[in-house]
Formats: structure tokens, sequence, C-alpha cells
């Protein structure tokens, strides 16, 4: 193990080990990403999923992909595709790790939005006038990977480079090589000529005790 924290590949055994730390946590932006997550499914559920709808009549519950969608108008499915996406940026806040990659982001984004809209779905299944459908699941997990491929990747960039840069000793940027840098010379050293210069340098102490003559 290094010294930042990072493991090396063991060369017997050949086993797998990591080979950077891990993104570092940061908390404003979780802060940010948890209220508006809990916010947003507080809206969801108040004004969507828990409001009864005063029909006449249902359909019966769907169970095959994409089978209702030829009796749904454009605005439905619209609507469908927009209600969970604003998850798509606000789970990944709620990380809170700017310097995350972005496949193992998307893949855990897609797959709690999944798992939500199915939790409200049959929620909602629950409340009059409203059916389980499948195609309501699909389109919430549809509209919440657009929005991440389309947003996340830039906000993320924006986040890193908003960041200040890290400073190395005596306020010089990382990455600068100290040997680049003048050396100092005394205040008296630079004001003379190099000749009296040369001649006001200390030369070192003699030796306390000289050898004796032969």
């Amino acid at each position: 193990m290094q010294r930042d924290g990072t493991r090396t590949r063991d060369e017997r055994s050949g086993a797998r080990t990591d080979t950077g730390p891990a993104p570092a946590v940061h908390r404003p932006l979780r802060q940010v990403g948890l209220a508006g997550l809990a916010l947003h499914l507080s809206l969801v559920l108040w004004l969507v999923v828990l409001r009864p709808l005063p029909v006449a009549w249902v359909y019966d519950a769907n169970l095959t992909p994409l089978a209702s969608l030829r009796s749904s108008s454009a605005w439905q499915v619209v609507g469908e595709l927009v209600l969970l996406a604003p998850l798509g940026v606000l789970l990944p806040l709620a990380g809170g790790r700017p310097r995350a990659p972005w496949l193992p982001s998307f893949l855990r984004t897609t797959g709690v939005s999944a798992l939500l809209a199915t939790g409200l779905e049959f929620l909602s299944s629950w409340t009059p006038g409203h059916v389980l459908n499948v195609d309501h699941i699909l389109l919430a997990v549809i509209g919440v990977a657009v929005t991440h491929v389309a947003l996340v990747p830039a906000l993320r960039r924006l986040v890193r480079e908003r960041r200040p840069r890290a400073r190395g000793p005596e306020g010089a940027a990382e990455g600068v090589p100290q040997a680049a840098k003048a050396p100092k010379t005394s205040k008296m050293t630079s004001l003379v000529s190099p000749p009296v210069a040369a001649a006001i340098t200390p030369v070192p102490a003699a030796r306390a005790s000289a050898e004796p003559a032969p």
C-alpha cells in the first residue's frame, strides 16, 4: 500500500486490488441532492400517486411491455417520461461524487430509478382510478436515463472546473518543478559588481589546529 492509500497488484498471487483512491464526497452537493430528491418524491406522491381519479371505469392491468402505447396520447407518453426524469440528476447529486466514473453512475441511477418507479406504480394501483401498467415503469426509467446522459456529465465537468486547484509549497501550483525557480541571492550581493561580490563572499573558517611542520 502506498502513502496516498492506493494499492498495487500482488505479483506473486496475482490478486486483483484497487488501483486508486475512492472518489471524494462533496457534502454541499450531497445535501442539495438529498433535499431535492425528498421534495420531488413528495410532490409525485401527493400530486400523482396518492390522488384518486374520478373515472367511471378503468382499463385492465397491463403487464405486457409497450402494449398500452397504442391507446395512449402523445401528452400522456410525454408526461410519463417527464414524471421521474429529475431523478437522473438528483440521484447522482445525492451521491455527492463529482469525480465518479460515468458508466457505474449511469447503471446505479437507472437501477435505483427502476426500483422507485416500480414501488410507486404498485402503490398507485391501490388508489381508486389507477391500474398497474408496466409501460409507466419503462417510460419513467427511459426519462431518467435520457436526463442522466444529457446533463450529468456536463454538470460534473463544470463542478470539477470550478473547484480551486491545489497549491504546492510556497504558493506554487502543483506540477511545476521546483528546480525551475531562480536561485535566491542576498540583497547585498545583488547590489554590487561581481568582483566586489566575490571579495565579500564569506570564506570558510580556517582549521582550529594546523598540522605541525616537518
